[in-house]
């Protein structure tokens, strides 16, 4: 039980490094030696829990994704209205975005490296998939729609929702200096009034 407990924590330990070196500095720049510095540990061990590098980002990449995803459906649970669960979804990613930029920032390399690689392309349409139906769910499914949405597939509905804020994320991390970025958000709302 207690090897079984030192293991997890090893190995929470090495995640939590490897996503603190590649959100800061990117996947390309990272080496298995920098993240084994970071965590303490041994460069065997992270061989050990994970293989190699590319398994060690696609936990790291599990690891955040899943977070952010219970975090997501959890806070839509809460709003009654379909319309404060729209606002209350935007303001949510954009508190991320000024809070945790390094999040986005692994997420715009896994796009990068999806481009490339069918494993990490699955990641990322898995995440996106995933995400669209949190929104279809909690807030499309009981909203109103406008009469010209109401001919669009609630999913693809939801999926656009998705995109244009992760597009946006992207650009206002690009140019943090455009602070009116992030309030173009709130334009997706009017979609629904």
């Amino acid at each position: 039980m207690q090897d079984e407990m030192e293991k997890t924590n090893q190995s929470q330990k090495i995640l939590i490094s490897a996503f603190e070196c590649i959100s800061t500095n990117g996947y390309a720049n990272v080496s298995l030696r920098d993240i084994a510095s970071e965590a303490g540990v041994a460069l065997s061990q992270i061989n050990y829990y994970f293989n190699n590098k590319e398994g060690l980002f696609v936990e790291v990449v599990k690891m955040m994704v899943q977070k952010y995803l219970t975090e997501v459906e959890e806070r839509l649970k809460i709003d009654v209205n379909p319309k404060e669960k729209m606002s209350d979804f935007i303001m949510y990613f954009i508190e991320v975005l000024e809070e945790e930029p390094k999040l986005f920032k692994l997420l715009y390399d896994l796009t990068s490296m999806a481009l490339w690689s069918t494993r990490f392309s699955n990641m990322l349409s898995e995440m996106f998939k995933d995400m669209a139906d949190i929104i279809d769910k909690h807030i499309l499914n009981s909203l109103a729609l406008k009469s010209k949405l109401r001919n669009y597939n609630s999913r693809s509905l939801a999926r656009i929702i998705f995109g244009a804020i992760f597009g946006i994320s992207m650009q206002a991390l690009i140019d943090p200096d455009e602070k009116e970025l992030l309030n173009t958000l709130s334009l997706i709302e009017l979609a629904f009034d």
